[in-house]
C-alpha cells in the first residue's frame, strides 16, 4: 500500500511544480532580491549608503532590471536639482547682503544643471529607441548622457564652493548647504552607475 500513495504523493509534486501559480511565485523577483540588486549595484558608487536609500524605495519598479536602475537615479537626481533651485529661489529674503550675489549664482548654476540632467535622460531615452539600430548609435548617446551629466556636475560643483565660502559669514542655513551637497553626490552616484553598467542598456 505504501507504494501507491508514494506515487501519488509524488505525481501531486510534479503537479504543484508545473502549475502556473507556482510558476508565477516562483519567477517573480522578491523584494529581498530587488534590494540587493541595488545594493549590489551602488557599491560602484562614491556614496554607496546614499545610494541605496535614494532608490530602494522605488525597487519594486527597478526590479533587477539595469536600464531602469540608471534611468530612476537620473529621475532622483533630477528631482533633487529642482527642488534644491526652488528652495535656493526662497531663500533669497533671508540671505545677507554680502550673500545675495552667490545665491542668485548658485540658481543659475543649478538652472543650468537642471536642464542638463534632462538632456542626460532624454539621451538614455534615445539608447533604448536606438536599439536594433547599432552599437556604433547606442555608444553615442549613452557618451552624450555622460558629457551632460559631468555638466551638471561641474556646475553644481561651483555652487557648492560658493555656498561654502559664503557659509563662513553664516550668510546660509546648513540645511540649504546640505541640499547642494546632496545634489552633488546624487548626480555622482548616477553617473557612476551610467560608467559602470552604461554597455549593459
Amino acid at each position: 500500500m505504501a507504494k501507491p500513495i508514494i506515487l501519488l504523493l509524488a505525481a501531486l509534486s510534479i503537479l504543484y511544480t508545473a502549475s502556473p501559480a507556482n510558476a508565477a511565485t516562483t519567477s517573480s523577483p522578491s523584494s529581498s532580491a530587488n534590494i540587493e540588486f541595488i545594493e549590489a549595484s551602488c557599491s560602484a558608487t562614491l556614496y554607496p549608503a546614499l545610494c541605496v536609500q535614494s532608490l530602494s524605495r522605488y525597487a519594486t519598479s527597478i526590479q533587477r532590471n539595469r536600464s531602469q536602475l540608471i534611468k530612476t537615479a537620473f529621475s532622483v537626481s533630477l528631482d533633487e536639482a529642482q527642488s534644491t533651485k526652488a528652495i535656493f529661489a526662497s531663500k533669497l529674503n533671508g540671505v545677507k547682503p554680502g550673500g545675495m550675489a552667490v545665491v542668485k549664482d548658485c540658481i543659475e548654476q543649478i538652472g543650468d544643471a537642471v536642464d542638463q540632467l534632462r538632456e542626460s535622460i532624454e539621451e538614455l531615452k534615445s539608447i533604448g529607441q536606438a536599439k536594433g539600430s547599432g552599437q556604433d548609435l547606442r555608444r553615442l548617446h549613452i557618451s552624450n548622457a555622460q558629457t551632460w551629466t559631468s555638466a551638471a556636475l561641474t556646475d553644481i560643483s561651483t555652487c557648492t564652493d560658493a555656498v561654502a565660502g559664503e557659509a563662513r559669514d553664516g550668510g546660509l542655513e546648513t540645511s540649504v548647504r546640505a541640499r547642494v551637497d546632496g545634489v552633488a553626490q546624487v548626480t555622482s552616484n548616477a553617473l557612476a552607475l551610467l560608467n559602470k553598467f552604461g554597455t549593459e542598456l
